[in-house]
């Protein structure tokens, strides 16, 4: 449900904000009052977007980040700091998917992107939000992680380990940080046909595809990108004051077939 001003006078950053989940949950937070600052590597998208939320009353502004070099992320923080006066979420979005394919025909160099965007990027966004959460008196982060991360599927072993890795990441800051008053949480969503799917599949999901990956799903459906946006923004709201450490499946009920 949104709630008009729920986030008003706070700052959230959205890395991968352009598109997909990230424009989902960039434009709920933007709705309910935060200023936003979109970190993305699209700058035709990214500014765009900002645009867009701007000319719908919202605050919003597009800084160029990869999320895997320190730089870009120390610089999109300070955009949220010297923009908007501080951080009050971050949101850890960004990430990579290799092309589906069994793990010993992966190429190193596909390995090594997984890890350098899906936690190398996590730990970044985390390593420089964290002082300026601490600064603000607290905060909340949320990671955006996959039901692979539970219940992996066949062909995307490296990146399902990768999004493991966020799952532990998340639940062992929230234990560091809790009494900075800082709460950390990750979401797990299941397959959305996004254009994430492409980096998966090569190709858009036809309907075949699509009725094998919702056979698996209880209640019939892919994951929508609104679907993350209300499950990252109810985490980084006072409704869930106390939680963290929590992982959120947002997944259909795939995890409990």
């Amino acid at each position: 449900m949104l709630i008009p001003g729920r986030f008003a006078g706070k700052v959230a950053v959205v890395t991968g904000g352009a598109k997909g989940f990230g424009e989902a949950i960039a434009r709920r937070f933007a709705a309910e009052g935060a200023a936003v600052v979109l970190g993305d590597l699209d700058e035709a998208a990214g500014p765009a977007l900002a645009a867009s939320l701007q000319a719908g009353g919202g605050r919003a502004r597009f800084q160029r980040c990869d999320v895997a070099s320190a730089p870009d992320v120390e610089r999109l923080v300070g955009t949220a700091l010297d923009g908007y006066g501080g951080l009050d979420v971050m949101v850890n979005n960004a990430g990579y998917s290799h092309k589906s394919m069994p793990l010993w025909e992966l190429p190193e160099a596909d390995f090594d992107r997984q890890f350098a965007v899906n936690v190398r990027g996590v730990f970044l966004g985390c390593k420089y939000a964290v002082p300026a959460l601490r600064a603000r008196g607290g905060g909340v982060i949320v990671n955006t992680a996959s039901i692979g991360a539970r219940r992996p599927r066949r062909g995307v072993t490296v990146y399902n380990a990768s999004k493991g890795a966020v799952l532990t990441l998340t639940r062992g800051l929230a234990g560091e940080v809790g009494r900075d008053k800082i709460r950390v949480c990750a979401v797990c969503p299941v397959a959305a046909d996004t254009a994430f799917m492409l980096t998966v599949r090569g190709e858009p999901l036809d309907e075949r595809s699509r009725s094998a990956l919702v056979k698996g799903i209880p209640l019939g459906r892919l994951c929508a990108p609104g679907d993350v946006a209300g499950a990252v923004t109810f985490l980084a709201s006072d409704d869930a004051a106390f939680l963290t450490g929590v992982c959120l499946d947002v997944d259909g009920g795939r995890s409990i077939e």
